[in-house]
C-alpha cells in the first residue's frame, strides 16, 4: 500500500498564525481569555485551555482586567468597538483574508452599495463579516440568490457588492456569480475563497481521483474539513472522515491511500493517523516532516519567487507561493503601462513570477510586485538592447518641451524632441499615449539615465520600406497609401516609404479648383501607379476609378432632346461649361443661356451653379455635347404651330 499525502493538508496560515498567538500570551501568562473557540478543533482548544485559556461565550463574559483573543474566524465591529469602551486589550487572532472581506463590505457600504455574502449563516466567520456592514444580504448560494432577487424586482437593479465565505468551495461562489451577472444590472464581485482553501480543495480533488481510499483529518464541526469530504466523495467511492487515529479502524486493501486535512487540523493529529497507518504503509512519497518544513519557508525582501494565480480582484491578483503565507500583487504593482488591462496578464491558474517586497508576519501575507521584477529584467534587456541596436517598444507616458519619455520594460527612456521625428511646429504631446518603436542611443544605469531615438527606426524602416517598392514597382499596381501633403497641382501621397503625385487632374473624373475638394492631410486612399521613373525617383499615380469611361456612363444614361440637371465648371466669352455627369462637361452657347439677349454668361449663371438645360446635340465621334437653357424657356416649332393652328378661324366661320 502507497500513502500520499496531500501538500496543503493541515493549519493554513490563518488558523497557524491565531494558534501561535494563543500559545505565546499563555507561555507569557498573560490574563487572557479566547471569546468562541479560537478555531474548529476541539483538541486545539483543550490543549490551550489546559494552559489556562478559557472559552468565553459572549464579550460580557470577558472579566474585567483581563486581555481578550478574538478568534480566527473574526468578530463584528459593535464587538470591537464594546472592547475598546471598556478598555479591555484585544489580541486579534482574525485570520488576514476574513479582515480584508470586512474592510471590502464596510467599503462597499460606504459607497452606496449592497454587500452580498456568500457562505453559511450561521457561520461565526459570515456573522463577523455581516457585523462589518448594517444590512447585508447573506445567502448560501445560486439559488437562496434567485429567490432573494425575485422576492423584490428592484433588487435586480441595485449597486450589490458580493464576497464570499473564505472556506466556500469555488462551484457554489461560481454559480452564483453566473447567476448575478445574469440577473443584476450593476454588480461587481469579490472572489475572496481564501487561496489556501482552493488550493487544498483542488489537490483533494484531484489526489481522491487517483486513490481507493481518502482519508480526511478533521474536527466534524469545521465546515472546511465537511466540506473536503464532500470534494473526495465526487472522486473516490471510499472515504474516510476522522477527528483523532483511533477512528481509522480496519482499512479496506487498496494500492493507493491519500491523506488530506482540514485548515483547522493540527499537525500532530495529521502525524499520528499516519502513525497509525505505518503498518500498513508500504511506501510515502515524502515523510510528514520534510512536507511541514516545506510549509514554513522563509521569504527575506527582493528574493524572486514563483506561484499560482489563485484569485483576482478588483484592486489585487492573489498568488499561492506554496509556504504559510499568501502573496498579493496589488494592481499598481501589475505592470508599468496604465492602459493596459489585468485579464491581458494573468488569469486564474497562471504560474506568475514577481519579487517580495515585504513579509508581514503581523498580517501573515507577502506583498509581491511584478512590475518592479520587470524593471530589473528590462534593465539588463535595455543594456543588451543598447549593445545590440535592438529595435524596442514602449508607451509615451510624458512629454516636455525637451523631448518625450516612453516606458520601454518598465524602465524611463528620454527621447529629445530632435529624435521623436516630428515636425518642429508640431507638439510633443501628440505622441502621448502612442505606442512607439526606438533604439536605445545612451545608458547610465548609475544614474538610471537611459536617451533613446524614435526618428533612427522611422528612418530606417522607411528606407528599408522605400528599397522594396522601388525593387517590386510596375505601372498600373495598387496601394493603399497616405495622404502626406497638398499643392495646388496635385497631392503627395505615401505609399510606404516612397511618396508618389496624384496630379490634380487624376483626383476626380470631375472638374476641380484644388485638391482639397477631394482629399485631405492624413487621408487613407487607394491609388494606382501610372507611371514610376526609377532613375529620378518620381512616381506618378492615379487615384480616378477607370473601371467605367464616363463617356459611357453618359451615352448610357441620356440622349439628344434629354433634360438634365448640371452643375456650371467655367465661364468662357462664348458660352458656360457644364458638367453633365462626373467627367463629361457640355457647353452651352451665349446664345442658349436664356431667352434674351446676353452680353456675358456671368450675367446669366456662375460657377457652381447648378441648372436645368435641354440636350440638343451628341457629336459621338469628337465626344462633344450641345446644351441649352433656353432650349426650356422657349416653345418649340411644333408647340408654336399648334397654338397658331388653333387660333386661326375654320373656313366655316
Amino acid at each position: 500500500m502507497k500513502i500520499v499525502l496531500a501538500k496543503s493538508a493541515g493549519f493554513c496560515y490563518g488558523v497557524r498564525r491565531a494558534v501561535e498567538l494563543a500559545q505565546e500570551k499563555a507561555e507569557q501568562g498573560v490574563p487572557c481569555v479566547m471569546l468562541g473557540p479560537l478555531i474548529h478543533n476541539k483538541d486545539v482548544t483543550g490543549r490551550l485551555a489546559a494552559q489556562g485559556l478559557r472559552v468565553v461565550s459572549s464579550p460580557e463574559e470577558v472579566p474585567d482586567g483581563c486581555a481578550v483573543i478574538i478568534r480566527s474566524h473574526g468578530e463584528s465591529r459593535a464587538v470591537h468597538r464594546a472592547f475598546a469602551q471598556r478598555g479591555v486589550e484585544v489580541f486579534d487572532a482574525t485570520c488576514p483574508n476574513v479582515t480584508r472581506i470586512h474592510k471590502i463590505v464596510a467599503e462597499a457600504e460606504k459607497r452606496g452599495r449592497q454587500p452580498v455574502i456568500v457562505g453559511t449563516p450561521d457561520h461565526p466567520e459570515v456573522l463577523a463579516i455581516a457585523g462589518w456592514c448594517e444590512a447585508p444580504a447573506v445567502l448560501s448560494g445560486a439559488e437562496n440568490l434567485e429567490k432573494w432577487l425575485k422576492e423584490d424586482e428592484k433588487r435586480t437593479e441595485l449597486p450589490l457588492t458580493f464576497v464570499s465565505q473564505t472556506t466556500s468551495t469555488q462551484k457554489i461562489w461560481d454559480d452564483c456569480v453566473k447567476k448575478a451577472k445574469k440577473l443584476c444590472t450593476n454588480a461587481e464581485f469579490f472572489d475572496t475563497i481564501c487561496g489556501a482553501t482552493s488550493k487544498r480543495q483542488e489537490e483533494a480533488r484531484q489526489l481522491a481521483a487517483q486513490c481507493g481510499l481518502m482519508v480526511v483529518v478533521g474536527d466534524r464541526q469545521s465546515s472546511n474539513t465537511r466540506r473536503l469530504g464532500e470534494i473526495c466523495r465526487e472522486s473516490c467511492s471510499n472515504v474516510l472522515l476522522v477527528e483523532q487515529a483511533e477512528e481509522l479502524g480496519q482499512l479496506p486493501q487498496v494500492d493507493m491511500v491519500g491523506i488530506t486535512a482540514g485548515a483547522s487540523t493540527p499537525a500532530w493529529i495529521i502525524k499520528e493517523v499516519i502513525d497509525k497507518m505505518s503498518e500498513e504503509i508500504l511506501e510515502m512519497d515524502k515523510s510528514f516532516q520534510e512536507m511541514l518544513e516545506e510549509s514554513f519557508k522563509i521569504l527575506n525582501n527582493g528574493d524572486k519567487v514563483t506561484g499560482t494565480v489563485v484569485a483576482i480582484t478588483p484592486t489585487e491578483v492573489q498568488v499561492e507561493l506554496g509556504i504559510k503565507y499568501p502573496g498579493y500583487i496589488a494592481l499598481t504593482e501589475l505592470s508599468d503601462d496604465p492602459t493596459v488591462k489585468v485579464e491581458d496578464i494573468v488569469k486564474v491558474g497562471d504560474e506568475i513570477e514577481s519579487i517580495v517586497m515585504q513579509v508581514s508576519d503581523r498580517d501573515c501575507l507577502v506583498k509581491l510586485s511584478k512590475r518592479r521584477l520587470d524593471i530589473n529584467k528590462g534593465w539588463e534587456e535595455i543594456e543588451a538592447a543598447r549593445e545590440n541596436e535592438t529595435v524596442m517598444e514602449g508607451f509615451v507616458t510624458e512629454d516636455n518641451k525637451g523631448g518625450v519619455v516612453v516606458s520601454v520594460k518598465g524602465v524611463r527612456v528620454f527621447v529629445p524632441a530632435s529624435q521623436t521625428g516630428l515636425p518642429r511646429e508640431t507638439p510633443m504631446s501628440e505622441l502621448l499615449k502612442q505606442k512607439v518603436r526606438l533604439v536605445i542611443t545612451e545608458v547610465n544605469r548609475a544614474r538610471r539615465r537611459v536617451v533613446g531615438s524614435i526618428s533612427r527606426v522611422t528612418r530606417a524602416e522607411r528606407a528599408a520600406a522605400a528599397e522594396k517598392v522601388w525593387a517590386e514597382i510596375e505601372d498600373g499596381k495598387r496601394y493603399t497609401g497616405t495622404v502626406k501633403s497638398l499643392t495646388s497641382y496635385g497631392a503627395f501621397v505615401d505609399i510606404g516609404g516612397v511618396d508618389g503625385m496624384v496630379h490634380i487632374s487624376e483626383l476626380s473624373w470631375s472638374r476641380i479648383k484644388h485638391p482639397s475638394e477631394v482629399v485631405k492631410v492624413g487621408d487613407t486612399v487607394e491609388v494606382y501607379v501610372i507611371s514610376a521613373d526609377k532613375e529620378k525617383k518620381k512616381i506618378s499615380l492615379g487615384m480616378k476609378d477607370h473601371s467605367q469611361d464616363p463617356w459611357t456612363v453618359f451615352t448610357s444614361t441620356y440622349q439628344v432632346g434629354d433634360t438634365a440637371n448640371v452643375r456650371i465648371v467655367k465661364l468662357m466669352t462664348f458660352g458656360a461649361f457644364a458638367e453633365v455627369v462626373p467627367g463629361v462637361d457640355g457647353l452651352i452657347h451665349i446664345s442658349q443661356l436664356a431667352d434674351h439677349r446676353v452680353e456675358k454668361p456671368g450675367d446669366v449663371v456662375a460657377e457652381g451653379d447648378k441648372v436645368d438645360v435641354k440636350i440638343t446635340d451628341v457629336d459621338m465621334e469628337n465626344k462633344k455635347i450641345s446644351l441649352s437653357i433656353r432650349a426650356l424657356l422657349e416653345p418649340s416649332y411644333e408647340e408654336e404651330a399648334s397654338a397658331a393652328e388653333e387660333e386661326a378661324p375654320s373656313e366655316a366661320e
